[in-house]
């Protein structure tokens, strides 16, 4: 969901953030970061596929059991309400240019065939 997006590069201060994660290229991120985004993207692409093993490169950079139920949760929850609001046809707000508006394809789709 772009709007997403828009309240990463915003809230993190980062838009390179936001592009790395929409595009795929993680490679540019820190380890932590990398790290989270490829658990975040296994638990939204193949949750049924998760193993205790996928946590184990979160431990290794020092995040607690806490720290991971926090990363699974805010995952969790954005995918529910993308889920929720893709089921029923939400729309983006008015306010937002046509070319944010337009169906977007992402790479990181490719990876969930």
């Amino acid at each position: 969901m772009v709007h997403h997006g828009a309240a990463l590069a915003r809230e993190s201060g980062e838009p390179a953030l936001a592009e790395a994660v929409v595009s795929g290229d993680l490679g540019r991120l820190s380890e932590r970061m990398r790290s989270l985004c490829t658990y975040a993207l296994k638990l939204t692409l193949h949750p049924w596929d998760m193993r205790n093993e996928d946590l184990d490169p979160l431990r290794r950079l020092g995040m607690t059991d806490r720290d991971i139920v926090d990363a699974n949760q805010v995952v969790a929850y954005f995918n529910y309400v993308n889920r929720v609001a893709d089921g029923l046809g939400v729309e983006l707000e008015p306010y937002w240019p046509d070319d944010v508006r337009a169906k977007r394809t992402y790479p990181l789709r490719d990876r969930a065939t």
